[in-house]
């Protein structure tokens, strides 16, 4: 453990965040060729204090609430949308690694700036051995695998009643195998590789039923009168995640205006795209959906951090609500940079520009099995209706 320090608040963090845009631009070319984060990068973040952001206050971290978890992630994805996606991924197996009993969190947090990163995915099983399990499988869209010093794993185990659950385990990145898989369309300098295990042992206190986590059953006793912890996972995994798309949707404001001036329009009288009444209505509405996919995540965000703060019960409506404004942030920032995008016009195709990438990166986003909008509209509208929830992941 650490000596207390001074913890910097959200307008610092923020302005941290947005220090290191220029940097993010400047590699986002390397990181998409190289379908990674570069070292660079990961240090800059390190240094900027980042990865401290969700681990406890006992170990040097912040504590930051969800809100300053949806500004800073906005602020990266200005710069980059895969450099967000990565630090949003890593915050949340971060806060997850302290769910685990202290003594599980004194191993994970004795590294500085830790990474985690991690799954809610249960494509592995677990049998028994010993004094804990044996788990074989292998999990696809693991980002930021490659530079991360642990995985936070899901898999199935079986119950003393001849049925399965699933558990979640943290398991050092040096105990599995990576495949170097990630060749996508979008978010390709995330480097979402596929992580496999063969046959590797996870002693009992790395491992808590995932039905219990889900339940707010939460094995630390440090951590219990935290406001960060006293969330549902699924919440706070909305709340961590949503920033990335807001920020998307500004970088892709941001890089239209700066190319608008000098562009004309093709085969009209129109010399530069900013006299166009076309462009007025394009961009007039883009930028109201930005605003909207920011309200329905700062929305999140509040719901998440006065939960924590009043230490109320999370309602099922309240549960799946998160998932809707998750969802809602993410429909209207997408279809901000739709809008942007298509105005671009046919020179934004070009590798050099970043609009061309700003789009790929928010349609893989919004791809995403948490983030996507008709899942967790169905999911909310289905609770309005009086029906009972169709999944454990609220």
């Amino acid at each position: 453990m650490v000596e207390e320090r001074r913890v910097p608040q959200r307008e610092e963090l923020v302005r941290r965040a947005s220090e290191l845009v220029p940097l993010l631009r400047e590699k986002a070319a390397w990181t998409e060729e190289n379908r990674r984060l570069p070292e660079e990068t990961i240090e800059a973040m390190a240094d900027a204090g980042l990865f401290r952001m969700r681990v406890p206050a006992r170990y040097g971290g912040y504590e930051s609430d969800a809100r300053t978890m949806v500004d800073v992630a906005a602020e990266l994805a200005r710069g980059d949308g895969s450099a967000a996606w990565v630090a949003s991924v890593w915050w949340i197996p971060t806060w997850m690694a302290g769910l685990f009993p202290d003594e599980v969190q004194d191993e994970v947090f004795s590294t500085p700036d830790v990474r985690v990163c991690g799954t809610l995915s249960p494509s592995a099983t677990a049998v028994p051995r010993g004094d804990g399990i044996v788990v074989n499988g292998r999990w696809g869209f693991i980002s930021g695998a490659l530079p991360s010093h642990w995985q936070e794993i899901i898999a199935m185990a079986a119950t003393p009643d001849g049925g399965q659950e699933p558990v979640m385990a943290l398991v050092p990145m040096e105990e599995l195998t990576v495949v170097d898989d990630w060749h996508t369309s979008g978010l390709r300098g995330t480097g979402s590789v596929t992580t496999v295990a063969e046959d590797v042992f996870v002693p009992k206190e790395r491992v808590l039923p995932l039905g219990a986590v889900l339940h707010e059953q939460y094995a630390s006793k440090q951590n219990a009168d935290s406001p960060m912890y006293r969330a549902p996972l699924l919440p706070v995994a909305s709340a961590t995640s949503v920033g990335a798309m807001v920020g998307l949707a500004k970088a892709a404001q941001e890089a239209f205006f700066q190319r608008m001036p000098e562009r004309g329009i093709t085969y009209t009288a129109y010399s530069s795209q900013r006299e166009a009444p076309i462009t007025h209505l394009q961009t007039a509405d883009a930028a109201l959906k930005a605003d909207e996919a920011q309200f329905h995540a700062r929305r999140l965000a509040a719901m998440v951090d006065e939960k924590g703060e009043s230490g109320e019960p999370w309602t099922l409506q309240e549960r799946v609500l998160a998932r809707a404004c998750l969802g809602a942030a993410g429909r209207r920032a997408k279809e901000a940079v739709n809008i942007l995008s298509s105005a671009s016009g046919g020179s934004s195709v070009y590798s050099t520009v970043p609009m061309q990438r700003i789009s790929r990166d928010i349609q893989a986003v919004s791809l995403h099995a948490l983030m996507h909008p008709d899942t967790n509209y169905e999911l909310y509208g289905r609770i309005l209706c009086g029906l009972e929830p169709n999944t454990l992941y609220i």
